[in-house]
């Protein structure tokens, strides 16, 4: 069978942390990859990953069906101006752009261009990834499932309604930053009451980590599993009483609608 070739155009953080995924799962022996990225730099260290470099964006246009553009919304236009005279009906252009549409990128190349909308997160680094995937009715379901395919190895991936690709971004693509700003404000404490900063980190860490598990596999709700913790008069009720005080969850959703409030800003 012969491989698929997929192009990269930008090879920042997301990019190349999809491209390592992609390297170091399954589908590695199926595909080939290209990029580019005006850092040479970031191209010279993917280069131990398999991916090959070209030397601008038509290059990726003309190996590659699949192209994936993996760079910031406040540029896309420019790009997509550039690679619009090389783009072909069966190219299938997969946007990490937070805030673009598939209308935006056909309005700016072809007005059939197969497109799939991808909100992923940086975790697909490790093969933990968190993706959201949708796509436009040009893109055929063979086409989407070889997209599919790619995140699914680096990770979970679900596929959503397409108009709701903006509101998702708070919820995985963004998430992992407001995690970690979480987990600071403990890391924090512990060093300001003399506890190791890298212990305190690691059981943190896996605190994390297996209440996630507890969310998805233990078939509890939310909140049977904060009771499961919370006992009468004890010390979890009483961190948890600030926290209420606080009003986390409304603090959390202000968060989430301001992600989604810059994300319209974006596509306009």
């Amino acid at each position: 069978m012969s491989k698929i070739n997929i192009g990269f155009i930008g090879a920042g953080n997301m990019g190349s942390a999809i491209m390592k995924g992609i390297a170091g799962s399954s589908l590695s022996s199926q595909v080939s990859l290209f990029a580019f990225d005006p850092s040479s730099e970031q191209l010279e260290m993917l280069k131990e990953s398999g991916v090959s470099s070209c030397a601008d964006e038509t290059e990726i246009m003309d190996k590659c069906k699949y192209v994936f553009l993996a760079v910031k919304p406040q540029i896309i236009s420019g790009i997509l101006e550039k690679i619009a005279p090389y783009t072909r009906k069966d190219t299938v252009f997969v946007s990490i752009a937070a805030g673009i549409s598939d209308e935006f990128i056909a309005s700016k190349t072809i007005p059939e261009a197969k497109v799939v909308l991808v909100m992923p997160n940086t975790p697909l680094l490790l093969g933990e990834g968190a993706s959201a995937l949708s796509h436009n009715e040009s893109t055929s379901e063979e086409e989407f499932q070889v997209v599919l395919n790619i995140f699914r190895t680096c990770g979970k991936a679900a596929v959503i309604s397409k108009d709701k690709m903006k509101e998702i971004i708070a919820i995985n693509g963004s998430s992992p930053a407001f995690i970690y700003l979480y987990a600071k404000g403990f890391i924090d404490y512990a060093a300001s009451v003399g506890i190791d900063s890298g212990v305190a980190a690691e059981l943190f860490a896996q605190s994390l980590i297996g209440s996630a598990k507890m969310i998805t596999d233990s078939g509890k709700s939310i909140d049977e599993l904060i009771k499961m913790v919370s006992s009468p008069g004890g010390t979890t009720l009483a961190g948890l009483d600030r926290l209420y005080e606080g009003r986390l969850t409304d603090v959390v959703k202000d968060c989430c609608e301001s992600c989604t409030k810059r994300a319209y800003e974006l596509s306009k």
